[in-house]
Order: structure tokens, then sequence, then C-alpha cells
């Protein structure tokens, strides 16, 4: 389950960056970078003008190692991986999970750095962010981590959809008890993301969900249901238990009914007739009476009715 739940959350719920926002990024990064350098090493000079060529020779490489590499370290650990020009860009180094990075992540990132991007003007960096799936660079493939996308399109957020009305009901009497909820997410998390996956690894990924779920709940899936549309029917069996838990309306003396006929009352159409009624009322007169007495019957001046016989 822990592999599931990784690799299916990452491919899932993050958003690799793109090559050109992370250049972006990195050319911002290199600015401020460098006119801290170069502020920090004038004034060094200028405090050190009395000191021999050594020894400023000495403290230029301490203040280029200092500012050029330990200042992004420190910054991304300080940050948990939003660099100024990352979020200038909407950017931020995680781990592979997801989860954020710490000092030896940026230690290593910050480190390759040096190499592939300092050294080498990033054309090393670009290549192997070209060559890598996720446009990962050598210091992120050594580090464990991946630079991803915060800022997304409100259109393109997660919307989980229903099950097919066949099988509103169907799973009212499975134990859910057992299910964790790192399960629950992976399985939200494929339903809102599915359709954005090649057709294939969407009925893999389904089929590998649907499989560790009927582990957890006990009871196999039954035959013939897609799994997509399994996952959906239980999770959306959940989520009804979850309101009906938190609203109170649960229970058989609210007078509320099973899940099962609320579903298949909303699926029903609604009768042309409209609701069924009492028959109305052959004319507006009073409810019929025994036979009339002569207390009963009507004034002189009045017809008799023709609820009762004439005398």
């Amino acid at each position: 389950m822990s592999e599931l739940v990784t690799g299916e959350a990452v491919a899932l719920e993050l958003r690799p960056a793109k090559l050109p926002s992370r250049a972006l990024a990195v050319l911002l990064d290199l600015a401020v970078a460098m006119i801290a350098y170069l502020v920090v090493t004038v004034g060094v000079v200028a405090a050190t003008a009395s000191m021999d060529e050594a020894a400023q020779t000495a403290l230029s490489i301490a203040m280029f190692v200092l500012v050029l590499v330990g200042g992004p370290i420190a910054v991304e650990t300080l940050s948990h991986g939003r660099s100024l020009g990352k979020l200038a860009c909407g950017l931020r180094v995680v781990r592979d999970d997801g989860g954020p990075i710490r000092f030896r992540h940026a230690l290593v990132r910050g480190l390759i750095a040096v190499i592939e991007i300092l050294m080498t003007l990033g054309v090393v960096a670009v290549i192997a962010s070209l060559v890598s799936a996720r446009g990962r660079r050598i210091g992120d493939v050594f580090a464990g981590t991946l630079v991803v996308r915060e800022r997304v399109p409100l259109a393109q957020t997660g919307f989980v959809p229903p099950p097919p009305p066949w099988l509103a009901g169907r799973f009212s009497g499975l134990d859910l008890s057992a299910v964790p909820d790192a399960l629950w997410l992976a399985i939200r998390q494929y339903l809102t993301r599915m359709r954005q996956l090649d057709p294939q690894v969407a009925w893999s990924m389904a089929e590998r969900l649907a499989t560790d779920l009927a582990a957890r709940t006990g009871a196999p899936a039954p035959q013939g249901v897609p799994p997509a549309a399994y996952l959906a029917a239980v999770l959306q069996e959940r989520q009804a238990r979850e309101a009906r838990r938190a609203f109170g309306n649960g229970s058989a003396a609210g007078g509320h009914r099973p899940p099962v006929a609320r579903e298949a009352q909303w699926q029903a159409p609604v009768p042309a007739s409209g609701p069924i009624s009492a028959p109305p009322a052959p004319a507006p007169t009073p409810s019929p009476t025994p036979t009339p007495t002569s207390q009963d019957a009507p004034p002189a001046d009045r017809p008799a009715t023709g609820f009762a016989p004439p005398a």
C-alpha cells in the first residue's frame, strides 16, 4: 500500500515544472546571488585593502562559497524549497513523495549545482532535464527531489464523478472500518484525475486500487463492474455515511429512508399527474349525515340538498 500511495499520489497530485519556468527561476536566483556576491565582495575588499594578495584571494573564494553555494542552500532549507526565483514563478522543490525538503536535500542540490549550473553555464542541467521524464536535473536525482508547480488554474481542480445510477446503494452493507485514510486519498485523487491519464494506465491503476480496497473490506468487487465505477460507488457510500453521522440523520427513528430508497427516489421520474390526492368533493356542502329528522330539516325558504332522500 505504501508504494501505491507514494507512486500514484506523486503522479496524480504533483505537477512537475516545465523546463522554461525552471530556467527562468534559476536565472532570477542567479541574478540575485550575483548581486549579493558583488556587494559582499566589494565590501570585503574595501575592508581588507591592507591585507596581502593571498589573503584577499582566500577571502574571495570564501565569499564565493558562502554566497553562491551556501546562500541558495540556506534559502531553500529555510523556505522549504521556495527560493526567490521559484517563488516568482510559482514553483517549489519537494521530495519524491511530495513532502517538504530538508537541509540534506538542499545541500546535495546546492553542491551539484556548482558543477551542472555554475561551471557549465547550465548546459548539463538543461540536458539532464530534457532527458528526465519529470524534468529533473542531476542534483534532483541524487537528492531525491522534484521541482513542481504550485499555482495551477482553478478550472483544473479535481471533481469526483458520481457512480452509475445502477450502483447506488449496492455497497450499503460493506464494512469500511478497516480502510485507511491513505487509501481513501489515493482513490479520490485517482477519480479526480483519471480522465487526464492514458486509458490503459488509468485502467491498471483502477484495478490495483480496487484490489486493495476489496482486500481491506473483506468482500471482493462484484463481477462485471468496472473498477473505476466500483471505486466511485464505494467512495460515495463512505461520504454518505459520514454525512449521516455528521448531521445525525442516520437512525431509523429519524424517519429517513435508507440510501437505496433515497437514490431510487432521486432517480425516478416525476409522475406527470402530480402527487396523489383525494378526489374532490361532489359539492361544497356539509358532510353527509344520517337520515334527517325534524330538527335537521332545512328551512322552508331553502331547497333540500341531494345527499338525503326526500321525506
